[in-house]
Formats: C-alpha cells, sequence, structure tokens
C-alpha cells in the first residue's frame, strides 16, 4: 500500500468507527479481514494512524475545529506525528486510493491547527470527556494531570504464566527458545511482560498452555481473592474465564470454580481455554440477567451461603482500560455509567447471597471512578451490616514487595502508579 492508501484506510475505520459506534478494534479487524492486500507493515501503520487519532482526539477535534475523521486523521499526522502540514496534504494528492486533494477550508483549518496550550483545559490536553473532569479529580486530586497522561500511553502486553505447568522461569525460557523476550512484571509473581511485538496465539507455549494474555493488573486481582486449594469459589462475572484460570492455577486444581456469566457466548470460550490450560476444577453456569434479589435467588440456590469466596468483576465503564482502548472513553455517556453502576449494585447483592459465614466477597473493576469503586462499597456495607471490609495488604504474600497503594482499605492500582491498566479492588468478609 502507497502512504496515501494506508491514510485513507485509517480514515475508512475512523468512520465506520463513529458510524457504528462499534470497538475500534473490532472495526480494525473487520477491515483487516476484507484487505488482504495489506501486508503486516500496511496494517500496522494503518492501526497505528487510527489508535493516534483515538488517543488525541478531544485534542485534535480542538485543534483543527471539526469532527471530521478526514481532518483529524491529518492533523494527527501533521501534529502528533510532528511531519507538519505540508507533508500531510501531499498524501491527499487524489491519486488511486489516496485521499482527494483537501479542499480551501481543510487546508487552511490543518494548516492553523496547534494542539492545546499548557494553559489549556485539561480535559483538551489529556483527551478525556469533560464531564468526567470532577470524577477524576476527586480521584487523582494533585496527581490527575500525571495519571491522565499515562492513560494516553500504549499499553504493555503482560503474560499469565499457568503454575498448572510451569514455572515463571521456564516459561521464561520457553519463550525465548521461540526467540520472543520477555522480563518478570514488577508485582505479579506469575507475570512476564513482553519486551517486543509477538504473535501470542502462534506461540507453542501458548498452545500448550504455558502461558494466558492477561494484565498484571487483573493478575494481582486474583491473588487478593486470597483463594487456596479446596476452596469454593464464585466467579460471578467470568466472561471469557481468565480470571477463572487464574484462581484455578491458585487452587492448584483442587476445590470447585463456579464460572457464572449472563453472556452465553462469552463464557463458552472458557472450557477450551480451560483444557489448553489443564485446569480441571472449573465448571461454567450460565445465568439470566436479575435485578437486586429479593428471596432467593433460584440459579443458585445450590450455592446461597455456602461459598468460601465470591469474585464480583463487575461490569463497568473500563476507564482503567482507556491505554488499551482509547475508543471506549469517547463511547461513554452518563447514561451509559449510570447503568454499569445500576448493575454494579445487583451483582454485589447477588454475590453476597452466595458468601459464607468468615467467607470473602471481593469486588473488582477495571474502573477509575469513585463513583464505581469506593462509592459502591460504601453504598454495599451500608446497606450489609453483616459484612465488614478488610485491608488488602492482609492478602498480599509477605515474600512480595508491596505496590505503591493510597490509603485505604482497597486496592488501587493505575498506569501511572504501578504500570497496570486501572483496577480497583476490594475485599469483603461476611461476618462469623
Amino acid at each position: 500500500m502507497t502512504p496515501g492508501a494506508r491514510l485513507q484506510a485509517a480514515i475508512d475505520i475512523l468512520s465506520a468507527i463513529d458510524e457504528t459506534r462499534h470497538p475500534a478494534d473490532r472495526v480494525f479487524d473487520a477491515w483487516a479481514r476484507k484487505s488482504r492486500f495489506a501486508g503486516s507493515k500496511d496494517r500496522a501503520a494503518v492501526s497505528e494512524l487510527v489508535y493516534s487519532v483515538l488517543r488525541h482526539r478531544a485534542a485534535l477535534v480542538e485543534a483543527v475545529g471539526g469532527e471530521s475523521p478526514r481532518l483529524l486523521a491529518l492533523a494527527a499526522i501533521s501534529l502528533v506525528e510532528g511531519a507538519g502540514p505540508a507533508h500531510a496534504m501531499a498524501l491527499a494528492d487524489g491519486a488511486r486510493h489516496a485521499p482527494a486533494v483537501l479542499g480551501p477550508e481543510e487546508a487552511a483549518a490543518l494548516r492553523a491547527a496547534a494542539l492545546p496550550a499548557s494553559d489549556a483545559p485539561a480535559h483538551l490536553r489529556l483527551n478525556y470527556p469533560e464531564w468526567l473532569h470532577a470524577e477524576f479529580e476527586r480521584a487523582y486530586g494533585a496527581s490527575l494531570e500525571r495519571e491522565m497522561a499515562a492513560l494516553m500511553e500504549r499499553a504493555p502486553t503482560d503474560l499469565r504464566v499457568n503454575l498448572l505447568k510451569t514455572g515463571r522461569d521456564e516459561a521464561r525460557e520457553a519463550l525465548a527458545a521461540e526467540n520472543v523476550e520477555t522480563e518478570p512484571t514488577p508485582h505479579s509473581p506469575w507475570g512476564l511482560r513482553l519486551l517486543s511485538r509477538a504473535n501470542i496465539p502462534g506461540l507453542r507455549a501458548f498452545r500448550d498452555g504455558l502461558i494466558e494474555v492477561q494484565d498484571e493488573g487483573s493478575q494481582l486481582a486474583c491473588l487478593l481473592t486470597g483463594a487456596r486449594p479446596g476452596e469454593q469459589i464464585v466467579d460471578l462475572c467470568a466472561g471469557g474465564g481468565g480470571k477463572s484460570l487464574a484462581l484455578a492455577s491458585l487452587m492448584a486444581n483442587r476445590g470447585q470454580i463456579h464460572a457464572c456469566d449472563t453472556d452465553r457466548r462469552r463464557l463458552g470460550k472458557l472450557m477450551p481455554r480451560a483444557q489448553r490450560a489443564g485446569a480441571r476444577n472449573v465448571q461454567t453456569r450460565f445465568i439470566s440477567p436479575l435485578a437486586i434479589p429479593a428471596g432467593p435467588d433460584a440459579e443458585f440456590s445450590d450455592l446461597a451461603g455456602r461459598a468460601d469466596c465470591v469474585l464480583v468483576d463487575a461490569p463497568c465503564s473500563g476507564s482503567g482500560a482507556w491505554r488499551r482502548s482509547p475508543d471506549a472513553r469517547w463511547r461513554l455517556t452518563p447514561e451509559l455509567l449510570e447503568s454499569y453502576r445500576a448493575t454494579q449494585r445487583e451483582v454485589l447483592a447477588r454475590g453476597a447471597a452466595l458468601v459464607r459465614p468468615g467467607g470473602r466477597l471481593v469486588y473488582v473493576t477495571c474502573s477509575l471512578l469513585p463513583s464505581e469503586n469506593e462509592d459502591q462499597v460504601a453504598g454495599f456495607l451500608a446497606s450489609h451490616p453483616d459484612f465488614t471490609a478488610l485491608p488488602w495488604a492482609d492478602f498480599w504474600p509477605e515474600n512480595l514487595p508491596r505496590p505503591p497503594a493510597a490509603e485505604g482499605a482497597a486496592l488501587r492500582l493505575s498506569p501511572a502508579s504501578t504500570g497496570t491498566d486501572g483496577f480497583f479492588i476490594a475485599v469483603m468478609e461476611r461476618r462469623r
């Protein structure tokens, strides 16, 4: 593909994202499947431009005074890549597969474009929705700019070593034999971080079940469940089962993990993954969506008050993973956020009914927003006086250095503070 053709492909993908409101990775993958002529370097270049626009969208919209995907892509080349307006406009030359030549108004807008100055509002410089500013300010105070700047960076790829089959050193050696260099993650005892790109599904180490792709923050959430061999654990919002598999590894295949979800399609992916990992103590359970139960929960009559631990990995804004999905920040609306908060209250109440006296309820989000995190825990504890919050440090292994964390019983992780995706992890115990 020519540089102009790559630019036009990026514009087409950005337009499709705007029109469909579908996640960027899904739209990009659909383009790649249809565009067999695009080689690996072409796909990488197109992806880089698309995600550059998504990461810097607020600043670019302000710079050019509009939301045209065509103008935003050109502005990203000119301003973010630093190529300048002349170079960017030269790519839109009207040649075959390239964008049409810019009109006078577009050219003038691109020539005059400049990224927001240092005294511009933070939401423009750091690219997040203005209506969320108060939430982020509440979460981070004086550290807001550092935290939000880190959310604009590219996320690393982390792997979790499957302790059912190998150790971290052995997995690292197996990956090196396939020319994949890694380093140990700084906090998770089972984590490895890629030092360069790799086709993970194509690796023998992956096919043999030695590794799974899982952010270090997600691994730490599993660590803080305190899962032990022989326990009964409910993963209430299991999705594709990444945390269920990590728990199976922690439990050395002893005990039982009940992986539950309302999405049959996502849940269906778990058992093939469990077979590859050699996880034998996982069973899946499709459940229907349920509002806050007023009485017995028929779908969990066999587990009511019996679980040693219930993991509630709640549906949320996903703001902690904006490095990986920068488009998600622009799809989030106040109405969607409120629907997540309602669901969080429901799944917490549903999970609480399954915990035995002395058992644990672990609430996890991939969110940075206090309204999804601290507020939900406070509301739950106020309405469930038989539960009490436990310090996260009580569940941290003594031989591991602790990650830096703000004051409080719950653990909050973020790209700026811990180099992980943003996670919130709270452990609550049902009184005996």
